[in-house]
């Protein structure tokens, strides 16, 4: 604006100076031409002829303004031409959302940055409220808009914002203000994408939060090895002392309940320290009969039915004991979770051969199931769909790093009657005998 007012104070004493500067030569000339032509003329024909030297320097200085001010025009509007190319340019090119609102809070200008985060078209809303401000945000929006007309500008700040499909955005947002010389205000905010920030900021707390899971398992580990070796131990002496049939029974019940309590602490020590599993040829029925018996007590109080059906019986599958037995506990309390107390909730594990070259395992429940917006979300640390005192969202993403590492891959979704499903492909084990001892891997002809 400035800048603007001193212009024209230039252009107009250049043009003032300019014509006093002719008529002065005009008239000089005109001077030395009657003093060596004109002597001689009557007073009528040398009044003529002062009307005539004043209709001339008249016709000369309009000539002259005219050309001037026609000049000047010219090079304003090119510079104005050029100023407007390099705003268009910079508004298109810019990777961020530019967008400029008036008083009334309606849509001015719309970059293509705003058509690309936003999906909406210029042309769709020019003249109109902005339609990305969420209804929720809309009196906060109003509020800092106020605040920028005070201040001038809000630095950079993280908000929200909704495309044309109704799904929210993470953004940074900048806001300015500025005045026309007519006296119109507008407010300039400049809004860009950053949802792989918070992406990356949300995975940095993860991690941090299992790197203290993994201090807190270590810690755990070593305070509860040293009572479960020792109970084990009284467990070997009573049933070396007792002979009865249902008392062996018992013991057994007790150090199976034991050794499962020994493989949770094992795989809470797995997930602070990787380490080698022993993999060996397992019979999947036996191992599921052994996790089912151990949380028979969970599934009695919630009167949950488990039914196992393997096709071949012995079913084998290659795997580290302890990591199978923890993938199967972790799958079935979770299915056990879902259903409510007393409603004849039943669990369905089926296993059997796929393409020849896997092995197959379903566990399907008829509980509540999982919302579809939650699905992709299950195998992330700490999410859980759980209350707060019922889970920890660290279950499944250990199963599912058990399954990868065998080479596995496991998914969720719901079941064929309600409820959910998990199916695992595991690779099968070939030609073993199932004594603790690795298999014969040898592949069948044509197998991948």
């Amino acid at each position: 604006m400035a800048r603007s007012g001193e212009n024209s104070g230039w252009f107009w004493a250049t043009l003032a100076l300019s014509c006093i500067t002719i008529v002065a030569l005009v008239f000089a000339v005109w001077e030395l031409v009657e003093h060596r032509y004109f002597q001689q003329f009557s007073y009528t024909r040398l009044h003529a002829l002062y009307v005539t030297r004043g209709i001339l320097s008249s016709l000369v200085l309009a000539a002259w303004a005219s050309w001037f001010v026609l000049r000047e025009r010219r090079r304003s509007e090119e510079e104005l031409r050029r100023s407007r190319e390099r705003y268009l340019g910079i508004l298109e090119s810019s990777p961020e959302a530019v967008v400029l609102l008036d008083e009334q809070g309606r849509v001015v200008e719309w970059n293509p940055g705003a058509e690309r985060l936003y999906g909406y078209s210029r042309s769709a809303v020019l003249d109109k409220p902005l339609p990305t401000v969420p209804p929720e945000l809309a009196a906060e929006f109003e509020e800092l808009a106020g605040r920028v007309h005070r201040e001038g500008r809000l630095e950079e700040f993280e908000s929200h914002r909704v495309d044309g499909r109704g799904e929210k955005l993470d953004v940074a947002v900048e806001m300015s203000s500025y005045q026309e010389t007519r006296g119109e205000r507008y407010v300039l905010e400049v809004s860009r994408d950053i949802r792989d920030r918070v992406r990356l900021r949300q995975r940095s707390l993860e991690i941090e939060k299992l790197t203290t899971m993994g201090k807190m398992a270590a810690g755990i580990a070593h305070h509860l090895n040293t009572p479960l070796a020792a109970m084990l131990l009284r467990v070997d002496m009573l049933r070396g002392a007792g002979h009865n049939g249902s008392f062996r029974t018992e013991l057994e019940r007790i150090e199976n309940g034991i050794r499962s309590c020994q493989q949770f602490v094992q795989r809470l020590l797995h997930f602070a320290r990787r380490g080698k599993g022993r993999p060996q040829v397992l019979n999947l029925r036996e191992s599921v009969d052994s996790i089912v018996s151990f949380l028979e007590p969970n599934l009695r109080r919630k009167n949950v039915r488990v039914e196992c059906r393997m096709t071949p019986a012995e079913l084998c599958i290659e795997a580290d004991r302890n990591e199978l037995e923890a993938l199967l506990s972790i799958l079935v309390m979770n299915a056990c979770d879902a259903v409510e107390s007393g409603t004849g909730g039943e669990i369905l594990i089926r296993g059997g051969i796929y393409e020849n070259t896997w092995v197959e395992i379903l566990v399907s429940d008829n509980g509540s199931g999982i919302p579809l917006g939650d699905l992709p979300r299950v195998f992330e640390p700490f999410f859980t769909t759980k209350g707060p005192e019922q889970g920890t969202g660290l279950g499944l993403p250990i199963a599912k790093g058990i399954v990868e590492e065998a080479g596995g891959t496991i998914e969720i979704g719901a079941g064929a009657g309600g409820g959910t499903q998990v199916r695992i492909l595991w690779p099968r084990a070939y030609s073993g005998k199932v004594d603790g001892k690795l298999a014969d891997r040898t592949m069948p002809a044509g197998s991948a």
